[in-house]
Parts: C-alpha cells; structure tokens; sequence
C-alpha cells in the first residue's frame, strides 16, 4: 500500500514536564520518521523556549546590628553553606556569590564554593562576580580547577574587571599596578585573558631537570586541572562593548542589575539590546558550543504578612539613573515586589528575562537562612510556573 501513517500529538505541562499523547494515527502522504520527528522538535521547542535555570544570589553581607541574622563574618559564611544546601533540596539551579574586598562581605570565594561543592550534589555553584584586577590568575586557576573538583564539575565562575570598591585603587595593596599605557579597567581584561588561556591545560613551564617528584615529559602545566572549567567561566559585562568582547573570547554572560546607560531606554530594553549583541557576536566568532546569559533580579513574591513588612514598600519601583564612576552614567534596573500575580505580569514584559537562559535572584542573607528558602520557594511556587519557567 503506496503512502504511509501519520500521528498527530498533543501536549500539556504536569508539574515540571511535558506529558505528550499520540493520537491515533491517519492515513497519509506524508512520512512517519518525520512526522513523529517533527511533533518531538515542537514539543522540545516549548520547553526550551520556557525553561529557565535559577539560582540566587548573595552579597554575604554582615554587620552587629540587632535585626541581623549575620553578625559575624563567620555567620555569614556558616549561612551561606547551609542556604545552598537548602536550596538544593527545593530544586534551586544555582547558588551565586558576590565578591567584595576591604568589606564587611564575602572576599575569598574558592573555599566557600569548595565546601558547598562538598556539601552538595547538583546545584551550581558560582560567584557573580570576582574582580580581576586583585587576583592572580595562574594562581587562581588552581583554585578554581580544585573547587571544581571538588564539587565534580559544578562551577559557574563568574569574572570581571571589577567595579568602584571601599577603598582608592584597592588592587595596589595586593601587589598590582597596570602596566604603561594600561587602564585598570585594561589590566582586569589582561588578567581575565591570562586565566582563561591557562585553563586550557596546556603546558608551559619547563620542569626541573632534577625534580623533587618525578615529572611528566615535555612542559608542565598547572594543577589540579578540571577538564571543561573553561566552559564555565562567564563574564560580568556593564557595558554593549564588554559583553562583545566576552562572546568573542568564549565567554558566557552575566549582566547583572546595573548597566551604562547607553541610549535612554528602560534598563530591561538596554540589557536585552545588550544581549542580543553577545548572541550576534558569538555566532559571529563561531564558537562550537551554545553560551549561557544570566540576569540578575530583585524579585520578592508577598505572600505573608512578614513579605509585605519587609518588602511591602518595595511595589511600584521604577529604574534609577546614576553614576557608579565619576565620568559614566549608569542605569539601575528596578526590583520586583508583588502579590504573585501582579509579578507574573510584570515579568512577562521583562525583556531581558525572556533573553536569558538564568535568573540570578537576589537575596537579603542578613535576614537568614529560613527566611531567603522562604522567599526563594515562593518564587519557585507562586511566580516560575506562571511564566513557565517550571
């Protein structure tokens, strides 16, 4: 008999998948391979155009004040282990950290991220971002290469070359100083190229000719090397320029709440401008793997009375316009507080969330452990599957 079958199918969301049915199949024309491969294409279309990984992120602030949770900066660390613990339980992608020198916050990120590497199972683990202006990379690329060990390849490291910090030209009193005729801004990219190119495991240091410890033949490179870190080395972009530069050199993306106000326009349209310039430009490199593009959001769902004392004055926000250095003009994007319908609409016309493929949620970690899974799980419950990103 000439011709052959064709299924049809339809699909809808139980919980966190897609049930799919075949119907009952019609006599066609058409061929039954690609019939069913064209119904399977659809239906993963939808859940990659949906699906979003989240994670939060913590500035890991701490401070004697009575209303804390973190009073010391052992608490503060203490915590933040014990969040991304309990984040993972809740079906959290991802727990992020900033980075922050001479302050009361977190500043040595890699044994952080080495024990909740340790403690955990499948949530990234990551930073947004560390400054490269203070960091060595070579040694930096041990670091990084042993926390990712550790945690069996569940780094996502988040880099770039810094922001205004506590104190003048900080990264002076770690021992650095650009080169001549170099920024801080230039010496930050230098450093950030250096590390990445060390990841590549190649070797390059001639060994000893009468080592402690046997060597390997031919140039050694460093260890512990972790296979693939590279892949997940993403840069922290402020400007349309910098987040070019990171797809052409292999980076993903992190944009965080803030970006130079280079047109006018609301912070989410400039920040989905910007990343739709990253995607260009990466095609355009031809790099053989797909990116990764994290936004940052303040996002607090009011579900209690405790929601609404904290974060009840936080509705109706609108983005600021600011300098964070003297010369550049910077737009800050606008937090979101609201009952969690109210949310779903607005975040519907995020622009620059629906360009990411991860949200990084913010948090208040002085207010503890219990309370941030509170506020994450809301998010989770009441917000993610009404935008289906669950």
């Amino acid at each position: 008999m000439p011709g052959s079958y064709r299924f049809t199918s339809s699909c809808k969301k139980l919980g966190t998948t897609w049930a799919c049915f075949i119907k009952r199949p019609a006599f066609s024309s058409g061929g039954l391979i690609n019939n069913i491969a064209l119904s399977l294409k659809r239906i993963f279309a939808i859940e990659e155009r949906h699906m979003k990984k989240i994670g939060f992120l913590s500035f890991g602030h701490w401070s004697n004040h009575p209303a804390y949770k973190t009073r010391t900066a052992s608490d503060t660390l203490l915590q933040s282990i014990d969040l991304a613990v309990a984040a993972e339980a809740i079906g959290l992608d991802g727990a992020y950290f900033r980075v922050h020198h001479f302050a009361a916050q977190l500043a040595s990120p890699f044994p952080l991220l080495a024990a909740i590497g340790a403690k955990t199972k499948s949530i990234e683990i990551g930073t947004g971002v560390i400054d490269m202006r203070y960091e060595n990379p070579l040694y930096m690329v041990e670091d990084a290469g042993a926390a990712d060990l550790i945690s069996g390849g569940r780094l996502q490291l988040g880099i770039s070359r810094g922001s205004p910090e506590q104190v003048i030209d900080g990264w002076r009193y770690f021992g650095y100083e650009p080169a001549e005729g170099e920024t801080d801004a230039d010496m930050g990219r230098r450093k950030a190229l250096a590390f990445l190119d060390k990841l590549n495991g190649v070797g390059f240091a001639a060994p000893n000719p009468y080592p402690m410890f046997p060597n390997p033949p031919g140039l050694l490179r460093l260890e512990p090397y972790s296979e693939q870190l590279k892949d997940r080395i993403w840069w922290g972009a402020g400007s349309n320029a910098t987040a070019i530069w990171a797809a052409e050199n292999g980076m993903n993306l992190q944009s965080s709440t803030l970006k130079f106000d280079e047109s006018g326009k609301p912070f989410h349209v400039q920040q989905a401008e910007q990343i739709r310039l990253y995607k260009e430009a990466w095609k355009n490199a031809g790099h053989q793997r797909q990116p990764r593009v994290s936004v940052s959001r303040s996002i607090f769902a009011l579900i209690n009375d405790q929601d609404r004392y904290f974060f009840g004055q936080e509705t109706n926000r609108v983005d600021k316009v600011g300098f964070i250095e003297s010369d550049k003009r910077a737009i800050f994007g606008r937090s979101y507080a609201g009952e969690p319908d109210q949310l779903i609409r607005e975040l519907a016309q995020d622009e620059a969330i629906q360009e990411a493929d991860t949200l990084l949620l913010t948090i208040p970690n002085t207010l503890g452990v219990d309370y941030n899974i509170h506020v994450l799980s809301s998010i989770l419950e009441h917000v993610a599957p009404g935008l289906g990103w669950r």
